[in-house]
């Protein structure tokens, strides 16, 4: 679980460390805020065409491999972006120029990096009691909220004057190398051709060795433990994503995820705007920082607290979650001095923090354990698809009308509240042991 956790940390620390000074850079290279925004669109579009495949891929590679892959994508995406911003904010490249580059750059980790949330997911799911799964993937889904506070935390110490802005990218990518190798050598192998492919093989001529029991033991959901396989691989059905079972988790989570994305774009320029720092873009990078720590501040209080605390299952996450995320979007659109503001982001980011784990379980508790690895890419793969056009076109309302902008967002949540109230499957439902 460490493991797990520090592959999902250093990704998201990463990324957020990324996101609190990319407007500062923005602004240094006189390139409009909108345009920022779309440099992602590319590399989210292609989080959410190879998810699925990455996943498909860990049912017969293994989970392993699978996030080495991820790693791999990250750590080369953060290295490039970070040259190339080097060589525009020194003039060598165009404003324009220097975007185009960041978004091939930045490909790279929607192509590669999106292998490694799914393999993780279904690392996680496959041992653990169907009782257990929120608790556990919310574990996992935290490791992004601790690293949305270690990323703006340390993004300001990671400005050397050799580097400039772009420092943190290079910081990221060395300590991913890190956690590669410690992956490498440290994490159980998982790859299928292996006969066994779990902590716990049954004896030969036991009880459990009896070959119908072996199928319904791999068939079955009860999340008792090891991801066991027997040696012939088995027949894996494709997962639809019309599928009835998990219809309305996904549709929970593409509106939601949106919302969450696009305020996740907004937030750097509306603090420059309300700080009135568009002067001096460089002192806007401790402020967003700030903020963005006191929403993953928030986001782990909920995934670390509330969650386990008072045993939410995947619906009463979701739906509280949303509720939270109107209040804190509220409060947030108001905000004109640098507490309210990030007690308006926290209070959403609680929200989030409660829906995420909330959605990510209920999709996965949906299905069978032998679907976890491509319920794993679906999941990842919407992830993605809030990313591809929610930050470019929440920062072009936000631009043409700060009320059309925060309204949006706030309709988009209260619509995904009224969904998991008439539509989703409810708690006790979902922890039923399937066979």
């Amino acid at each position: 679980m460490t493991l797990l956790f520090a592959v999902m940390l250093v990704t998201a620390a990463g990324n957020t460390a990324m996101q609190s000074v990319m407007p500062s850079i923005g602004t240094e290279l006189g390139v409009e805020d909108f345009w920022i925004s779309l440099a992602y669109t590319w590399s989210a579009l292609l989080w959410v065409m190879c998810a699925p495949i990455w996943a498909r891929r860990s049912d017969r590679r293994g989970r392993k491999s699978m996030m080495a892959v991820g790693l791999i994508g990250f750590i080369a995406s953060m290295v490039l972006c970070g040259m190339v911003l080097i060589f525009g904010l020194a003039g060598f490249l165009s404003a324009g120029i220097t975007l185009i580059f960041f978004a091939a750059a930045r490909s790279l980790y929607g192509g590669f990096g999106s292998a490694a949330p799914p393999a993780v997911q279904a690392y996680v799911a496959s041992r653990t009691a169907r009782s257990e799964r929120t608790q556990a993937l919310a574990l996992i889904a935290s490791s992004f909220g601790l690293g949305t506070v270690i990323g703006p935390a340390l993004a300001p110490l990671l400005i050397f004057p050799q580097t400039g802005l772009p420092g943190p990218f290079f910081a990221f990518a060395l300590i991913a190398v890190i956690v590669l190798v410690a992956l490498r050598f440290r994490l159980p192998d998982d790859n299928p051709t292996f006969a066994a492919r779990g902590d716990v093989v049954a004896a030969p001529f036991s009880a459990s060795a009896n070959s119908r029991m072996n199928e319904d033991e791999n068939n079955s959901d009860d999340g008792s433990g090891a991801d066991t396989a027997s040696a012939e691989p088995i027949d894996i059905p494709d997962l639809s994503w019309r599928d009835k079972r998990i219809r309305p988790w996904l549709v929970a989570g593409l509106l939601g995820g949106h919302a969450q994305a696009a305020m996740l774009g907004i937030i750097g320029f509306f603090i420059l705007d309300r700080l009135g720092l568009r002067i001096d873009p460089g002192a806007g990078t401790g402020p967003i920082g700030l903020v963005l720590m006191c929403g993953a501040i928030a986001t782990l209080l909920a995934q670390w607290g509330l969650i386990p605390m008072l045993k939410l299952g995947p619906r009463a996450s979701t739906m509280w979650g949303m509720a939270l995320a109107v209040v804190g979007i509220v409060m947030f659109s108001v905000a004109y001095d640098l507490h309210t503001i990030a007690l308006g982001f926290a209070t959403a980011s609680l929200g989030f923090g409660l829906y995420r784990p909330g959605f990510t379980a209920g999709a996965s508790l949906a299905v069978t354990k032998i679907e976890q690895g491509q319920i794993g890419g679906i999941v990842a793969s919407i992830n993605g698809a809030c990313y591809i056009f929610a930050p470019a076109l929440g920062v072009w309302l936000y631009g043409h009308h700060e009320a059309i902008g925060f309204t949006t967002l706030a309709s988009l949540c209260a619509i995904v509240f009224v969904l998991g109230w008439r539509r989703l499957d409810r708690d006790e439902v979902l922890v039923r042991e399937r066979r």
